[in-house]
């Protein structure tokens, strides 16, 4: 392929393109992670009172779960009409429904109020909040690529991920001030409300940034200004059948990055608070900090990844995760309160974050433009629900099971690492920097290339 030169308006483009799937997010990560910390904190209280409190938080990370089985659908729905109507139209959606749900969750009465209807409505909103996101990380993460210049693909989208670091910044900081400034009672009676209810005014602030943003020139090239839109073909049966394997590379390779975010971000902050002498505000403080270093560590690795390969990140990020698992709850365990913190760095803004910053470009070339949306959010998400939802109910498991010990919940982070690192290593085309990719068709579109009657194009 000749190296493609871009025009100032198409710089433009593709900046108001990565600036707009930031935005969103942002927006959608501070919801959904804000559910996760009012979780470990409040939920089981507010919502199961009748049971123990091992089981109210069994019961609270249960709920945090269920937006993850819906994430898939979502993925589904909007990747579908994504790779039909326009990766645009689905992120507009997505955000003001991820936004009306967040609200809905601030409004809702507790147990003491509505009775079983509290957890009802509780797991509903919920789920509405995992069909919202799950359609969010597809489109955005397209809309960012499919704009980038060739050889800056991860730079221009790791906006995607940093979006996830300054929503869980929001988020935590958010809840860390309301925890620092009211009474523990006034806060689990209605001041976790606050934070949900404000997500209105994020919502109004990003569908305002995204209205300035225009459908990428690649899906109008090759999907709306093409036969292909008029073939009545489901973009996620077509996915499936030429690229079966994508699917299952992807959920292994979520691994290391679902297991290190949400047992550091979510499981970390209970497991700390009720079996470690450290405090909730500390841990808090940790969480946002890691928060805050993604803002710079996922696009410096975004760079090197397309410096020297998203295989190369990719497998580093995991082997750090996969050997700072141990040592991190060990820190914990002991009360260590700076080795708590320095570990938390390592494992979440190296091993987290380098292996996020390569995801976009390295997911989504997996697939062709048609049904890239649905191929590669589909799979995104499938992985979401199976290793992300459950993974503090797991760690939460296991650490009954253990009598309160953390070794299992190390080995579960460890092993789910070293297969993040396995897969990464097996993979062909993230070997060479993508400059050198740019020569080559990537092995996922091979044979669908000489297959089908529709030429299929590489995002690159």
């Amino acid at each position: 392929m000749p190296e493609t030169t871009f025009t100032p308006e198409q710089e433009r483009q593709a900046c108001r393109a990565a600036f707009g799937s930031f935005a969103g997010a942002v927006i959608d990560w501070y919801d959904f992670i804000l559910y996760g910390l009012i979780a470990a904190l409040v939920f089981n209280s507010a919502f199961f009172p009748n049971v123990s409190p091992a089981i109210g938080t069994l019961a609270a990370f249960a709920t945090f779960g269920v937006g993850f089985l819906f994430r898939p659908l979502g993925g589904i729905v909007f990747g579908h009409f994504g790779d039909r109507l326009g990766r645009k139209r689905m992120l507009v959606i997505t955000m003001l429904v991820m936004g009306l749900a967040s609200t809905g969750i601030g409004l809702l009465p507790t147990f003491d109020s509505i009775g079983w209807w509290a957890p009802i409505l509780l797991v509903t909103l919920r789920a509405i909040q995992g069909f919202a996101v799950g359609g969010e990380w597809g489109g955005a993460a397209l809309m960012a690529v499919e704009s980038a210049p060739p050889k800056k693909k991860a730079f221009y989208s790791s906006g995607v991920q940093v979006g996830y670091s300054v929503g869980l910044v929001i988020a935590t900081g958010f809840v860390a001030i309301l925890n620092a400034t009211m009474s523990e009672q006034a806060f689990n009676q209605w001041g976790w409300r606050i934070p949900f209810i404000a997500s209105l005014l994020l919502v109004a602030i990003g569908l305002w940034i995204r209205s300035s943003v225009t459908e990428t020139a690649e899906f109008t090239d090759k999907v709306e200004n093409s036969t292909i839109n008029k073939t009545g073909k489901i973009p996620l049966v077509e996915a499936l059948k030429a690229h079966p394997t994508a699917f299952l590379k992807i959920i292994g390779l979520r691994f290391a990055e679902l297991f290190i975010g949400y047992i550091v971000t979510a499981f970390a902050l209970s497991y700390a608070t009720n079996h470690t002498t450290i405090s909730r505000s500390f841990m808090l403080d940790i969480i946002l900090l890691v928060g805050v270093l993604g803002i710079l560590t996922i696009p410096t690795f975004a760079y090197l990844s397309d410096r020297f390969g998203r295989k190369r990140i990719y497998v580093s990020g995991s082997v750090v995760g996969a050997v700072t698992a141990a040592p991190f709850f060990l820190a914990m365990d002991s009360g260590s309160l700076v080795g708590t913190a320095i570990l938390a760095v390592v494992l979440f803004n190296i091993g987290h974050d380098s292996v996020v910053s390569a995801q976009q470009p390295l997911f989504t070339e997996m697939f062709g433009a048609e049904f890239r949306y649905s191929g590669a959010g589909v799979g995104y998400q499938v992985a979401s629900a199976i290793a992300g939802g459950l993974t503090p109910f797991i760690a939460a498991l296991l650490v009954g099971i253990n009598d309160g010990g953390w070794h299992l919940v190390a080995a579960y982070l460890g092993i789910g690492c070293a297969i993040s690192a396995v897969i990464a290593a097996s993979i062909s085309h993230g070997d060479d920097s993508p400059s050198e990719q740019e020569h080559s068709t990537t092995p996922e579109s091979a044979p669908e290339e000489l297959t089908s009657k529709d030429v299929l194009h590489s995002p690159s």
